[in-house]
């Protein structure tokens, strides 16, 4: 148990200050340029979409933090942050990399597609449903007044930043990874990969609702040895984002969960749809 303690304090350090590193590079950005970065990303048709789904396709949890300091910045749409996140593959991207390459990049450029597609579609049915999101975005002030050393420090990075939003990520991040880790020790799942291909699949896309890297590795891992077929991989990749779902969740926990039945729902029809011909 000390060793797991000590293993999500270190994990929690390093996540919260990436986050922080994140959240500081778009405020400073957007209050250099005052409003000209939301002009940028709104400008033409689906380049959110793009632009999300191109940093979610970036290996690791860096991109999927990018893309959350957008959104809860205002700059990018809900549906946008749902396609960011369908791209995303978190750390698990590194060993796919490492086991099968050409089709991990394959992998990639599909969930790219598919971001792109679906947070499209996504903003469709939000706004034909008139689901509420985003409630308390659009968190940067436009300040008529020259950037000072000392206004930013106490303005943004500590009023702002600080005080508002990496107190929650230090403890949303800790108390998740906590109990996850905790659980995966007495819990082996590998032991329930057994059976239909359907039920697999099922049992993917729910592993994938967890905001942790590692235990989408089970079918990784299954799948570079042939066990499984490459719908299930591709659904539990859309479903799973890494600890991308952590900084979301301190933000606002409605959204999070709202990202995630989005997600849930697009990887279980297309690893059906896929399932069902044979892939």
């Amino acid at each position: 148990m000390r060793e797991i303690l000590i293993e999500v304090i270190f994990r929690t350090v390093k996540i919260t200050f990436l986050v922080f590193l994140m959240i500081l590079f778009v405020d400073l950005i957007e209050f250099v340029t005052k409003g000209k970065l939301e002009a940028w990303i709104k400008k033409g048709l689906g380049a959110q979409y793009i632009l999300t789904s191109f940093f979610g396709i970036i290996p690791g949890c860096f991109g999927s933090f990018i893309n959350v300091s957008l959104y809860i910045h205002g700059l990018v749409s809900f549906g946008a942050i749902v396609g960011g996140m369908i791209a995303t593959s978190g750390d698990e991207a590194f060993i796919m990399l490492s086991l099968f390459p050409r089709k991990a990049i394959f992998l990639f450029a599909i969930l790219f597609i598919l971001g792109i597609l679906f947070g499209w579609i996504t903003d469709r049915i939000v706004n034909l449903s008139k689901i509420k999101v985003c409630e308390g975005c659009n968190l940067q002030e436009h300040h008529s007044d020259k950037l000072t050393f000392n206004h930013y420090m106490r303005e943004h990075i500590w009023n702002h930043i600080l005080r508002k939003h990496i107190w929650k990520v230090f403890l949303w991040t800790f108390f998740t990874l906590l109990i996850i880790e905790t659980g995966l020790k007495f819990f082996n799942l590998e032991n329930i990969i057994r059976g239909k291909h359907l039920l697999i699949l099922l049992f993917a896309v729910l592993i994938g609702i967890l905001p942790q890297s590692g235990p989408h590795l089970i079918f990784v891992f299954l799948y570079s040895k042939g066990l499984i077929p490459f719908s299930i991989l591709l659904a539990s990749s859309m479903v799973q984002d890494g600890h991308g779902m952590l900084p979301l969740l301190s933000f606002n926990v409605k959204d999070s969960i709202k990202v995630k039945s989005f997600n849930f729902l697009f990887g279980i029809l297309i690893g059906i749809f896929l399932l069902s011909i044979g892939l």
